[in-house]
C-alpha cells in the first residue's frame, strides 16, 4: 500500500489535468445548455479509461521497483538487469548510472592495485625486519644481564607493534587466511604466556592459571594475537607485585583479569575505537590505541565478543566469548 501511494503521488499531475479538463467540458456544457449527461458519460468512459492505464502503469511501476531494489540488494553492483528505458528522461538517468558505475570500477581497480602494491611492501619489510630482530635476541641471550633483560623486554615489543602493522593491514583485504578448526585452549594461552613470561619474572607479577579443559572453534593465529594484546595490556598497566589470573567464567568464556590500575568509566564505552588512548593512554605517552581496536575487529572476524569491565585502582577483567555455532566437516 505504501509503495501504491507514493506512485499515485508521483501522477498527482496527471490526475489533476484529467479532473481539470472534466471540469472544463462541464462548465462548457452548462455555460451552452447542453446535457450534462453526456458530459457525465464520456467522462465515466474515460475515467474507466484512465483507471485502466493507471492500473497497467503501476504493475509495470511495481515490477521496476522490484527490480531496483534487488540490484540493491547485491552484493556486487552490476547494471546487467536494470529495466528498460520507457522515456527519454529514464534513458537520461540510465546514461548517467552507467558513467558513476564505470568511474567507481575505475577508481576501485585502482583502489586495489595501490593496496595491493602496500601489502607487497608492508609484507616484504616485516619478513626483512624479522631478521636483525631475531639476530638482536640471539645476541642478547648470550649474556644474562639486567641490561640484556631489559633490552630483551623491549625488543619484544618492538616486534609486537611490527605484527601488529601487518595484522592492522591484513584485516581489511578480501585474502585474510582464516583457517577454522578445533583447537585445545590451553595449548594458544600456553603459547601466549610463553611469550611474556619473562616480563612476568622480570616485573614480579604472579599469574594464576590452572588448566581449562576446554576446546574452542576459532583460527589459532588470530586468538592468538588478541591473548598477546590482552597479556600485553594486563602486564603494562599491573604494578610489580600484581596479579593476572587466567580463568573459564562459563562453558567458553575466557577470562583475563589484573589487579591493575584499572579504566576509568568514562573512558570504558570508548576503549575499542581506533586511536581512543583514554586516561591512562594520555599518561602512558607510548599507548598506540589501536590495540584493543583490532582485539574488537578480530573478534567479530571470527564470530567472537570482546568485553571488557574495569574498577580504577582495582583491577580488570577482560572476558571473551568464544563460542561460535560447530560446523559438520564434510
Amino acid at each position: 500500500m505504501y509503495l501504491f501511494w507514493n506512485y499515485i503521488k508521483t501522477k498527482k499531475g496527471n490526475i489533476a489535468v484529467f479532473l481539470l479538463c472534466c471540469g472544463i467540458f462541464c462548465l462548457i456544457f452548462y455555460l451552452y445548455h447542453l446535457p450534462l449527461m453526456a458530459i457525465g458519460y464520456a467522462a465515466l468512459l474515460s475515467g474507466i479509461g484512465c483507471l485502466a492505464f493507471l492500473i497497467w502503469d503501476y504493475i509495470h511501476f511495481r515490477k521496476k521497483h522490484h527490480i531496483l531494489k534487488q540490484i540493491q540488494q547485491e552484493l556486487s553492483i552490476t547494471l546487467e538487469h536494470l529495466p528498460e528505458a520507457c522515456t527519454p528522461l529514464e534513458e537520461d538517468y540510465q546514461i548517467l548510472l552507467h558513467d558513476l558505475f564505470h568511474k567507481r570500477q575505475h577508481l576501485e581497480q585502482d583502489w586495489q592495485g595501490r593496496y595491493g602494491e602496500m601489502m607487497e611492501y608492508y609484507t616484504a619489510w616485516v619478513h626483512q625486519i624479522k631478521t636483525p630482530i631475531a639476530a638482536m635476541r640471539l645476541h642478547l641471550q648470550a649474556e644474562d644481564t639486567h641490561q640484556s633483560r631489559a633490552l630483551l623486554e623491549d625488543l619484544q615489543r618492538v616486534e609486537q607493534y611490527v605484527e601488529m602493522v601487518l595484522c592492522y593491514l591484513r584485516l581489511d583485504s578480501d585474502s585474510t587466511d582464516y583457517l577454522f578448526a578445533e583447537y585445545d585452549l590451553d595449548k594458544i594461552v600456553h603459547q601466549a604466556i610463553r611469550r611474556f613470561s619473562s616480563q612476568f619474572i622480570t616485573r614480579k607479577i604472579r599469574l594464576e592459571y590452572e588448566p581449562l579443559h576446554c576446546s574452542v572453534l576459532t583460527d589459532k593465529k588470530w586468538l592468538l594475537f588478541v591473548l598477546e594484546q590482552v597479556l600485553s595490556n594486563g602486564l603494562k598497566y599491573t604494578p610489580s607485585g600484581g596479579t593476572i589470573t587466567i580463568f573459564l567464567e562459563q562453558p567458553e568464556i575466557l577470562c583475563i583479569q589484573d589487579t591493575g590500575i584499572g579504566i576509568e568509566p568514562a573512558d570504558l564505552p570508548r576503549i575499542f575505537e581506533k586511536g581512543y588512548t583514554g586516561y591512562n593512554g594520555r599518561t602512558d605517552k607510548k599507548a598506540s590505541g589501536i590495540g584493543l581496536y583490532l582485539c574488537r575487529r578480530i573478534c567479530r572476524n571470527l564470530n567472537h565478543t570482546i568485553t571488557i569491565s574495569s574498577q580504577v585502582d582495582v583491577g580488570t577483567v577482560v572476558r571473551l566469548d568464544l563460542h561460535r555455532e560447530r560446523m559438520e566437516m564434510e
